[in-house]
């Protein structure tokens, strides 16, 4: 078993780290990484599921958790999970990197935006992920006008992601109230993957 000790280390690096830990295994084994934050433990279990692997994760003590990861035995979900995927995606990904769109008055980039994504529920291709930081986190968590129509989104299929450290920074981490937390290290990577980049 390889042990990673990321305590005390900010967003992406703990993630960083697994992928290496795992990478240096070359085939099955375990991968154990301790971190500081419930933040990060998510991160990683967000990536284990998408790369098909186990992870169990478990609190040790007052801000230390354990994420124990086991590859060469892909989860039985992410081995169906191709065929749940909606045709009605594109491999587009949507930023939306702030609450308002545009610039100029405030009120009118809010309004601006909360009809852009009114619009995307209404297009017959949907994108594949919407990814949230900076002011742009605030849309995916409780009292956000937006809700309902990024719900309508995530039930349709698309990934909606936002940023954990963006959360952390406004006191919005119990407040997420759609998709799922992520870390840079995975925005940058769906942003270069992505046939399409769109920033309203």
């Amino acid at each position: 078993m390889l042990k990673v000790d990321a305590r005390g280390d900010a967003c992406p690096l703990p993630v960083v780290k697994a992928k290496k830990a795992i990478a240096e295994l070359n085939g099955a084994g375990e991968v154990e990484v301790l971190v500081d934050n419930e933040i990060a433990v998510q991160n990683l279990t967000k990536m284990a599921q998408q790369k098909g692997y186990r992870s169990a994760a478990e609190k040790l003590a007052e801000r230390e958790y354990r994420v124990l990861f086991t590859v060469g035995e892909p989860a039985a979900e992410e081995e169906e999970a191709p065929a749940c995927a909606p045709d009605a995606r594109t491999d587009t990904v949507v930023v939306l990197a702030s609450d308002k769109m545009g610039e100029g008055a405030e009120e009118l980039g809010k309004t601006l935006l909360k009809a852009f994504i009114f619009s995307l529920t209404q297009q017959d291709k949907l994108p594949k992920t919407i990814l949230l930081y900076n002011s742009g986190a605030h849309l995916t968590c409780e009292g956000s006008p937006m809700l309902d129509d990024l719900k309508a989104l995530e039930a349709e299929g698309v990934e909606i992601l936002t940023c954990g450290t963006c959360l952390n920074f406004y006191g919005l981490t119990e407040k997420l109230a759609v998709g799922g937390v992520t870390n840079m290290y995975v925005i940058a990577e769906k942003m270069l993957n992505a046939g399409n980049v769109v920033k309203p």
